[in-house]
This record gives structure tokens, C-alpha cells and sequence, in this order.
């Protein structure tokens, strides 16, 4: 099965660049614009091109020089990036736009529901296309929430990165409180029953959690139907059983490094991703590991004057922001990374296993 999944990553971006792509064009507006002046880092390794020239036509570039050197076409909308850095626009593996930050999920679920669709996911979406995300995976969500707002910003009503969403989460048993987003599954026949009524909502993935509470049937009618209506499926990967059960079933893609401190993948689990990495009938094997937080959480932790930036405030009302601001208020009493300091130790080994037994890390 093929489908299109490209590299994860955060950096700042070029807002002039994020409107010329995030912004449908009016009949006033040029179809040719010039980025003139900034320094372009090509996103391939290759030296950063300074006093930069980009020419775009309509949705494609189609120059790239520098100043002195490429001509601009008469009539172009000339958009100045002096002084600024020019990069392609990045992609989010993993996002989870109804979260928005706060700390206390169950405090979250229970609050704010009403306003996930209206208010909080087009905040987050904004927010990512202004940190230069530019496409993103929302990876569990409500399922009305996630098709509406992909569609807003998709027909240019609201900004936001272009996103490719799971909606509700698919496992055992929903936690107390968050049915309206995750979904569980009695048996082989609901498991399938669930699966088709996202396809046919129109979801570009599917997201399978807990697997290793499910029976194994229920885990292979997951995938199986997922499969049948062309849909990947994204499963975590935070135990090892979790693992062996999405391997065995024909998951696509693995998410996370697992919440354990254990220092290493177990012998017998790598030598089932090697042999799943090994069939090229198959496709390859995806894994996201979504290491940020772990990398960002001791760095915030110790210098917590960055979570003054108001960025994370674009889009949100006062009252929500005070609640957030408020939830992490000590960044190093979170309950939620406090095992965080002796899970990163473990990134090298953990990645150079995977990097071995042949995965295509995202």
C-alpha cells in the first residue's frame, strides 16, 4: 500500500512564504509573486542561498536564484524576505489539534468539547501554519471536528497546514469521558462496523491504539478493513505486545518510542520488524517516533520564560488561554513527563535499532 508520508519537523518559517501558499488566490492578486532577498535553505542539505530570488507561479515554483541574477517578471507581486530565512514548507507527523497544550487531559475532555470544533482546532491549525508546519497528520480527534475543519482549511476558510486526519481513535475501551474521540471495539464484527464508518466520513487514515488490550481478531479486522477501503493504519507502539500485535496484523505505520524506561527494544521484537522491513511486497515500514516533547520538556522545564511566548496564544480566547497558562504554571511538576528524564537516555539506542532492522523513520 502506498501513501504519501514525509519527514517530521519543526523549524521557523518565512511568513511571507506560509501566505503565499496558505492564502487562495483572488482575482486581484498576481499569479506570479517573487520572494526577493531572504536566505533560502532548500531543505536537501545544499548551501543556504543568500539575497535569494524564488519566482512562483500560481501553486509551483518555478525559479530560484539570486538577486542580480534571475529577472523578475513585469507585473509580479514582489514580496520582500530581507533579513529573514526561506525554507519548504514542513510537515507534522503527529498533531492533535483539540489538545492545544493543556496539561490535565481529563480536565481538558471534560471542559472544552463544544468548543473543539469552532474554536480550539482552527486555533491549533493556525499556530502550526505559523510555525511553518504547512502539512500535518491529526492523529485522533472527533470525527465531525476533524472532516469539517480539514475541509475549512482546505477551501480556504480558515488558515491552517493541509491536514490528513484519523478522526476518533480506534481501541479496547474508551477512558471515562472521551467516547465523542475514541471509539471502542466489541468484537470482530464492530471492529470492522467502526473502521467502515470513518471510511465512509471520509478519513485519510486509521489510528489504532491499545492493541495489545483487543484480541488479536479484533486487531486484524482492524487493519483488514482499513486496508480494503485503502486506508493506512497508524498504531501506537508504547509496549512491546502492542508491537507484536500490530506486526502480526500488517500495521503501516508505529508511533512513539514507548513510555517505559526499558534501555532497548526486546531481541525477538526487532527481529520481527527486520523481517516485516524485509518484504518489499509489503511497502515499507513507517516510524514516527515523536521525540520532541521528550527533547523540549527539559529545556521548558528549565527555562520556563519561553512559555511566556504569546504564539501559543494566536486564535484562543483569554479564558482559555489563563487555563492553559495556568496548567503549566510549574513545568516541572507535570505528572505527565516525569518519567521523560530517564526515557531519553534510551532515543540513541532505541533509533539505531530501528535504523538497522530497516524502518523509514517519519
Amino acid at each position: 500500500m502506498r501513501y504519501q508520508l514525509l519527514t517530521r519537523a519543526r523549524l521557523p518559517l518565512l511568513a511571507a512564504l506560509l501566505v503565499v501558499f496558505a492564502a487562495p488566490a483572488s482575482p486581484a492578486q498576481s499569479p506570479v509573486k517573487a520572494l526577493v532577498g531572504g536566505t533560502l535553505i532548500d531543505g536537501f542539505g545544499g548551501t543556504p542561498l543568500r539575497n535569494s530570488v524564488i519566482i512562483i507561479e500560481g501553486e509551483r515554483i518555478k525559479t530560484v536564484g539570486q538577486v542580480g541574477t534571475v529577472r523578475i517578471p513585469d507585473g509580479a507581486e514582489v514580496i520582500s524576505t530581507e533579513g529573514m530565512s526561506v525554507l519548504p514548507g514542513l510537515w507534522d507527523m503527529h498533531v492533535h489539534l483539540m489538545i492545544n497544550g493543556h496539561s490535565d487531559y481529563e480536565h481538558w475532555d471534560k471542559t472544552y468539547p463544544t468548543q473543539f470544533e469552532s474554536v480550539i482546532m482552527p486555533s491549533s491549525a493556525k499556530q502550526l501554519l505559523l510555525a511553518g508546519v504547512t502539512s500535518a497528520r491529526d492523529l485522533g480527534a472527533p470525527l465531525a471536528a476533524s472532516i469539517n475543519v480539514r475541509e475549512a482549511i482546505k477551501s480556504g476558510k480558515i488558515p491552517g497546514p493541509t491536514l490528513y486526519v484519523s478522526g476518533p481513535f480506534i481501541q479496547h475501551e474508551p477512558y471515562p469521558g472521551t467516547e465523542l474521540f475514541r471509539w471502542g471495539v466489541k468484537g470482530v464484527a464492530d471492529a470492522r462496523e467502526k473502521v467502515r464508518r470513518l471510511a465512509r466520513a471520509g478519513v485519510d487514515c486509521i489510528k489504532l491504539i491499545d492493541q495489545d488490550q483487543m484480541t488479536m481478531e479484533e486487531v486484524r479486522a482492524v487493519v483488514d478493513e482499513a486496508h480494503k477501503h485503502r486506508l493506512p493504519v497508524v498504531a501506537h507502539s508504547h509496549r512491546p505486545e502492542e508491537i507484536r500485535r500490530g506486526l502480526e496484523a500488517g500495521v503501516d505505520n508505529f508511533e512513539h518510542t514507548g513510555l517505559a524506561t526499558s534501555p532497548e527494544y526486546p531481541d525477538d521484537l526487532i527481529a520481527m520488524i527486520r523481517a516485516r522491513a524485509a518484504r518489499g511486497n509489503a511497502g515499507p515500514l513507517y516510524w514516527t517516533p515523536t521525540i520532541e516533547g521528550l527533547f523540549n520538556y527539559e529545556y521548558l522545564r528549565d527555562n520556563p520564560e519561553k512559555l511566556d511566548d504569546t504564539s501559543w496564544h494566536v486564535g484562543l480566547p483569554d479564558s482559555i488561554i489563563a487555563d492553559i497558562r495556568n496548567s503549566i504554571r510549574h513545568p516541572g511538576q507535570l505528572g505527565y513527563f516525569q518519567l521523560t528524564p530517564s526515557r531519553r537516555p534510551t532515543l540513541a539506542r532505541k533509533f539505531q535499532q530501528l535504523k538497522d532492522a530497516g524502518v523509514v523513520l517519519l
